[in-house]
């Protein structure tokens, strides 16, 4: 009792900053009333870039940067998934019947192994041979997953449940980004409320983790932020990337 007393006060001090971590497309839009579609495409751009930055990086031999674009990528992967686990997937499984519940469990096999995989970098080196073939392995499978989100997924979900509750599933969907932890963990379970419940009660002592876990600079996020306002990658272009290494 004593231990969930001492972590809720840490989460209530550690909120506010933790809200904070970075991410681009709060700063480039001000989509105020994105609808759900636009929302998860936005966060598939900024994986897409955070990669690029990654490949510069290590086209560059600098072991530093592409360790802080791995830690931004898997940061904005982590909470993208949690997110839909949150909110997407049990509107599919409300509003799409039998083939909603079959999308989101299939959704969710593809999030577990690509948090399994991102868990374990944690544990390799970065600049070394294993660490970027699992960087390429994760980015493979995400391009696939995210083009079938736009592609089957969403353009199924949206009519179901218009416009309307889109944007408000959007609005839920950016709030619940916030709450949940910095690093993955494959251990904690998929289906809320459980991810609800056990992301606020990790996220404090994952915050105090990355302080010693460097971000990109300022400089390199303003950069990548200026990059990511031209970027647009449609379903069949990312499928195509991803294909082609």
């Amino acid at each position: 009792m004593l231990a969930f007393r001492i972590a809720t006060q840490i989460n209530s001090r550690s909120l506010r900053t933790f809200r904070l971590a970075p991410t681009a497309s709060a700063n480039i839009t001000s989509r105020a009333m994105s609808t759900l579609f636009q929302s998860i495409k936005e966060d598939h751009e900024e994986m897409y870039e955070y990669h690029d930055q990654y490949k510069r990086a290590r086209e560059r031999g600098d072991v530093d940067a592409q360790a802080r674009w791995a830690r931004q990528l898997t940061w904005e992967i982590a909470r993208h998934a949690v997110g839909e686990e949150i909110v997407v997937y049990p509107l599919m499984e409300k509003h799409l019947g039998d083939k909603g519940r079959e999308l989101a469990d299939h959704d969710r096999r593809e999030h577990q192994s690509v948090k399994e995989r991102l868990y374990k970098l944690e544990s390799l080196q970065p600049g070394s041979e294993e660490y970027d073939k699992l960087i390429t392995v994760v980015m493979e499978s995400l391009h696939h997953h995210n083009d079938d989100e736009e592609i089957k997924d969403l353009p199924l979900l949206e009519p179901a449940i218009g416009e309307k509750a889109s944007k408000e599933a959007a609005q839920s969907f950016k709030k619940t980004k916030k709450l949940v932890p910095t690093r993955t963990h494959p251990s904690i379970p998929d289906r809320p409320p459980f991810e609800t419940l056990l992301g606020l009660l990790e996220a404090p002592i994952d915050k105090i983790k990355d302080w010693f876990a460097a971000f990109p600079t300022e400089d390199e996020m303003k950069e990548a932020k200026e990059e990511l306002k031209f970027r647009d990658h449609d379903a069949a272009a990312g499928r195509a990337a991803a294909g082609s290494r």
